[in-house]
């Protein structure tokens, strides 16, 4: 009895990389865009664990050694902390003159198929 992966195992190995790397690559995008604030941020987070840990039982110490720095990076330098004057702090021009209504903090939820 042979222990080499099969061809079908491979390349469904090989898929779900992919769906993992458009999932972390959407969330990082979403987070830099700078249009939702830190508990949003964090949630989508999560949600991007979660999915990730269902594509991959078991790897949680890989995720949170290479993908939780990169995202806790992404919400120190994108994610709104505060609101001022109706619109979120990290989105402030300078002087703290408003210039417009604030992005909308929508997020796109992950959908299931």
């Amino acid at each position: 009895m042979s222990t080499l992966p099969s061809d079908h195992e491979l390349a469904e190995e090989d898929r779900r990389g992919r769906q993992l790397r458009m999932i972390v690559d959407l969330t990082s995008s979403v987070l830099m865009q700078g249009g939702i604030d830190r508990t949003e941020a964090e949630a989508l987070v999560a949600a991007t664990r979660r999915r990730a840990l269902e594509l991959f039982p078991g790897k949680e110490d890989t995720f949170d050694l290479i993908l939780a720095p990169r995202f806790a990076r992404l919400i120190r330098e994108f994610a709104a902390t505060e609101t001022v004057g109706g619109r979120s702090a990290a989105h402030q021009p300078p002087g703290g003159r408003s210039a417009g209504p604030a992005p909308p903090a929508n997020v796109l939820p992950f959908r299931r198929r």
